[in-house]
């Protein structure tokens, strides 16, 4: 006998709470493997495929494409098992059928279960684990909306509007804020709104991202009018403006607006450089180049330099824990590389940097920069880095002033080497010069580390045979 099971968007790890549906690899009535891909999320990490952890037939989708939905909210129903003519199920008839209910109609499957693990589910009965329950509401434009069932034509769903005015229950003056996005208690904050004066319209009376906008405008405190109807200008832009584009910030481009702001409020940064003879740099890599064997890089150089400079000066490859006031220092150089890419800035981290020598981090960068093109890199593969190279020259430019990427302490900014005038050996003469700048957590080390850190990375630029000492 056939059984509905509602498969829910499992938690994708490093802390993510929600993801925007892409686009649907599977239609409704369609026959799905176990661990096929059925939806492509966007994180605020990465583009993901999501794996089907059972074997079936697709009964429903939930979500619209472009539509964002909270980690625990139902992304498709798939009928298991067959029908009394020895058929597949797939009539469609438990569509919407809550995946509890649908469990205690019969057993899971064991035999269905998933190879294809993600955080949140997988193939064997593994205990419990202690999680906040998240409600099954997906939300959409900012406001709640029961799951439906994405019927045969995709573009028949519209988002439905949350009521005008939130009804439900208000938060107990003495009790915890009923509130599980970060995004809504950070609405609330910037605000100066108290949530506990609120009155959620979610389930089980949670406050919803509607409410606190609601309350907002009921106040009068919405910040700026809405300038994109026509006519409609900001008195800053002057009366010559017709229009205003708007861009949200969410996605990749969200997640490096907020770690960046999260920098520069929470580190007290400070910069120092240094110009460079990088002409014994390239003279190396040439030769090593002609030696045979896989070609070596100068991002790869510089990055063996580092580990190298890391070891000498390990106050740098370290975080602050500000709740406990610790510095939190690394044996392992875990090595993060910024990314240029058409979706955004990513930073791809290299783990165990210190233990690869110039050829094996050529092909690691390689490796995770056509990951990162592609879109296919895994929220892993772009967390856990201690330290971060930014090479910044492939745009052409000379220096810079990085933000160090949070929670690390420290980056190292490289720009163009190009040919310039500089005293060598007491006579004038044209060299490859680089610009390196360092921005490092004035917490971790004061202004001699940081100095003694550029100048070691220095001096192995202009004599790559100071890194013999350390090989």
């Amino acid at each position: 006998m056939a059984q509905v099971l509602e498969f829910k968007l499992p938690d994708l790890g490093e802390g993510l709470t929600e993801a925007e549906i892409v686009r649907w690899l599977v239609e409704v009535g369609d026959v799905v493997a176990v661990d096929q891909p059925v939806v492509e999320v966007e994180t605020a990490k990465a583009m993901v495929e999501v794996p089907c952890p059972y074997g079936g037939v697709v009964t429903a989708r939930f979500g619209a494409e472009g539509a964002e939905l909270p980690v625990g909210a139902p992304l498709l129903t798939v009928a298991v098992g067959e029908t009394a003519d020895g058929r597949p199920a797939g009539d469609g008839s438990g569509a919407g059928t809550d995946g509890a209910k649908a469990g205690a109609s019969g057993r899971e499957p064991a035999a269905e279960g998933s190879g294809n693990v993600l955080v949140g589910y997988g193939t064997s009965e593994a205990p419990a684990r202690r999680r906040r329950v998240r409600p099954t509401a997906p939300v959409v434009n900012g406001r709640s909306r029961a799951p439906e069932p994405v019927r045969e034509t995709r573009r028949a769903d519209t988002p439905q509007a949350a009521p005008s005015t939130p009804a439900g229950r208000a938060a107990p003056a003495d009790g915890p804020v009923p509130v599980i996005s970060p995004l809504v208690r950070r609405l609330a904050r910037q605000n100066g709104l108290d949530l506990r004066k609120l009155t959620g319209s979610g389930p089980d009376g949670l406050i919803l991202r509607a409410d606190v906008e609601h309350a907002l405008r009921a106040a009068g405190t919405q910040d700026r009018p809405d300038t994109t109807k026509a006519g409609a200008a900001p008195a800053a832009l002057g009366a010559g403006t017709a229009s205003v584009t708007r861009v949200p910030l969410k996605g990749i481009r969200g997640a490096v607006a907020d770690k960046l702001s999260r920098s520069r409020t929470e580190i007290p940064d400070a910069t120092c450089w240094v110009d460079a003879d990088a002409t014994e740099l390239m003279r190396t890599r040439t030769a090593m180049n002609a030696a045979g064997g896989h070609k070596i890089s100068v991002l790869a150089l510089l990055a063996r330099i580092c580990t190298a400079a890391l070891a000498r000066f390990p106050e740098l490859n370290s975080s602050v824990d500000t709740e406990a006031r610790e510095i939190i220092r690394y044996a392992d150089v875990h090595l993060g590389f910024a990314a240029q890419t058409e979706r955004g800035l990513v930073v791809p981290v290299v783990r165990d940097a210190h233990t690869r020598d110039a050829e094996s981090l050529t092909a690691e960068f390689a490796r995770l920069t056509e990951a990162a093109r592609e879109g296919t890199l895994t929220p892993a593969q772009l967390t856990g880095g201690t330290f971060t190279l930014n090479n910044y020259g492939v745009f052409g430019v000379d220096g810079s002033t990085p933000i160090i990427n949070h929670p690390e302490a420290a980056m190292l900014g490289v720009g163009r080497i190009v040919p310039k005038p500089w005293v060598h050996e007491g006579e004038l003469a044209v060299r490859q010069v680089v610009q390196l700048s360092l921005t490092f957590d004035h917490r971790v080390c004061d202004g001699g580390t940081a100095g003694g850190f550029l100048r070691y990375v220095a001096d192995c630029v202009e004599q790559p045979a100071v890194l013999l000492r350390t090989l």
